[in-house]
């Protein structure tokens, strides 16, 4: 039987707290050799107005395989409708039979933030506490979250590129955890003096400059996930210790990486290691208290698939969404 669950039950059954830990043991697959994925597939419209993007993926322990398939329409910014649409389907390892069919926007909102708080966790100074959150869509809300989980927040700000936005973002924010929410005029307001800083944006260019970096400050850069989109400028890659997700993913679709790799700022040694290897040891974290961090995030279909396993695996013992009748099985005449 399909089960089928929807955006409400992804929700309720995929806290920020405990996705957080589960990205955590799937990214630590990835280091250990225990995941296949390979690179995602987009397929553009005529004009270029949106894709269709496939992220397939399987893990060896437990045998499971699937797939996120998603459109992607930049043109929905603003509107009442997400950038990132889809469906992320799950396929068991023994017979191949689908099992799962879950909404993947509500799937890539926190799993994507649960990564970066992941990141933050292991990359950041101990003791850091002011935030700034530049953009303020759905990853910006998420991203607060992931933060307030992982460290005590003591002052955040915001900045977007629409100040009417950023407004509605701080009130709504301010009212759901109970925390002063500070709305900008620029970026490097928001980004000067901060210790944790999360770029969020649709940008294509840079919003964040390494010049506004402060000493041991901790960067999850989230937004670009194309090679012509980059939210950082080469200095701000420059100066910090890199992390990536997945190295192959990040010299193949991380615009902020390639960009400063075509200006000559960085080669493709400055990347130190991946955030899976620094879960299981292979890599070295922070190294000194002021040094500056960046986690650089692409987004992988490893990270879906353990998300969409988690909550199919709880909306069984739940009995939530749905179940469908799929074929599968042969039937003799």
């Amino acid at each position: 039987m399909l089960r089928v669950i929807g955006a409400d039950d992804v929700r309720r059954l995929l806290p920020m707290e405990e996705c957080i830990g589960v990205m955590s043991e799937a990214l630590a697959r990835v280091a250990s050799g225990e995941a296949v994925l390979p690179l995602r597939t987009a397929v553009w419209l005529p004009d270029r107005s949106g894709l269709l993007g496939l992220m397939p993926a399987c893990f060896a322990t437990p045998p499971v395989m699937g797939a996120k398939v998603v459109s992607v329409v930049p043109g929905n910014q603003g509107t009442a409708y997400e950038t990132h649409q889809g469906l992320v389907l799950l396929f068991e390892g023994e017979r191949g039979r689908p099992i799962a069919a879950v909404e993947a926007s509500s799937v890539t909102a926190v799993r994507t933030a649960a990564v970066s708080g992941l990141a933050t966790r292991l990359l950041a100074r101990e003791d850091a506490s002011d935030l700034a959150i530049l953009g303020s869509g759905t990853q910006a809300s998420s991203h607060l979250e992931a933060m307030r989980v992982v460290r005590r927040l003591r002052r955040v700000r915001v900045w977007s590129r629409n100040a009417d936005h950023a407004r509605r973002f701080a009130a709504r924010e301010a009212a759901r955890w109970g925390l002063s929410v500070e709305v900008v005029a620029t970026a490097r307001e928001a980004v000067e003096d901060a210790d944790i800083v999360c770029t969020t944006t649709a940008a294509s260019e840079p919003v964040l400059e390494g010049a506004w970096l402060r000493p041991g400050a901790h960067v999850n850069a989230v937004g670009a996930c194309l090679p012509d989109a980059r939210e950082l400028d080469s200095e701000a890659v420059r100066r910090a210790r890199l992390y990536v997700d997945r190295r192959e993913s990040a010299l193949a679709e991380s615009g902020d990486f390639l960009a400063a790799k075509r200006e000559g700022a960085i080669a493709d040694d400055h990347i130190v290691g991946e955030l899976g290897e620094v879960v299981v040891g292979k890599a070295p974290a922070r190294g000194s208290a002021d040094e500056i961090t960046l986690f650089e995030s692409v987004g992988l279909a490893v990270e879906d698939l353990a998300a969409a396993l988690h909550v199919w695996r709880k909306a069984g013992a739940a009995g939530a969404g749905f179940q469908l009748a799929i074929g599968g099985e042969r039937h003799e005449a």
